[in-house]
């Protein structure tokens, strides 16, 4: 009983997480939920028959403009705005992994986790304290397994603690750290970049703060499809 709360608590923030639209209703959600796993495969059989799309400026890919300033020097930055709150997201982690083996050495990834609505936040906080901490390369796939797939109740910033304390943390130095000006600071600097991006669903791709990359099953634009124009503009940007 206690798991099937925990999954349907994890629905509710589903339909407003992976939305930025805070408004927006279950029927609309769902539509999405029901889409974005689908779209790998109707996108597989589709490019054996036809060829390669050609990705258009404005309709699969759009310009921030101004440009957002980046944080990875010389190196393309390739931001993914998320949440660990977010199925689609959770579903698109396998692509991210994808995305990072084949980028080239002049590029790098950055994560950038999205408040998009209250409930949201602690993941947020979670992320850059496991950041500070030296915790992320273990945990991050892993708190996607532990909400998604074993539905772990973990909403609220204690029992998140609880959670990386699995993997070496102090649960009293993780809350301290997680309280933090420091942490406080780094939410709100994300906030900035998420509004300044024009992002307002997850997963979505920011290429050197240049373009904003979105799912869509209306024009039929998945993980793989969002993969594959990531890595376009990559190049683009590597040639200049």
């Amino acid at each position: 009983m206690f798991k099937r709360l925990a999954f349907l608590f994890l629905a509710m923030l589903a339909v407003s997480a992976c939305n930025g639209d805070k408004s927006a209703t279950a029927a609309p959600a769902a539509k999405n939920a029901a889409s974005t796993p689908a779209a790998p495969a109707a996108a597989t059989a589709a490019s054996a028959a036809t060829p390669a799309r050609e990705w258009q400026l404005g309709s699969d890919y759009y310009l921030i403009d101004p440009r957002v300033p980046t944080s990875t020097g010389d190196k393309v930055e390739v931001a993914e705005v998320f949440s660990y709150a977010c199925p689609h997201c959770a579903h698109f982690q396998p692509t991210m992994d994808e995305l990072k083996a084949k980028l080239p050495a002049n590029a790098q990834i950055v994560l950038i986790p999205a408040v998009f609505n209250p409930q949201w936040e602690p993941f947020a906080r979670a992320f850059y304290t496991a950041r500070a901490l030296g915790l992320l390369d273990k945990t991050h796939v892993a708190l996607f397994e532990a909400l998604h797939t074993e539905h772990q109740p973990l909403y609220s910033i204690d029992s998140l603690a609880n959670f990386y304390s699995k993997y070496g943390a102090d649960p009293k130095s993780f809350l301290a750290t997680a309280n933090s000006f420091v942490i406080d600071s780094q939410i709100a600097n994300g906030n900035r970049l998420v509004t300044s991006y024009g992002v307002g669903s997850t997963p979505t791709l920011v290429i050197n703060g240049k373009y904003r990359v979105e799912m869509s099953a209306e024009k039929n634009i998945g993980p793989k499809e969002a993969l594959d124009i990531a890595l376009m503009l990559v190049k683009q940007e590597s040639a200049k």
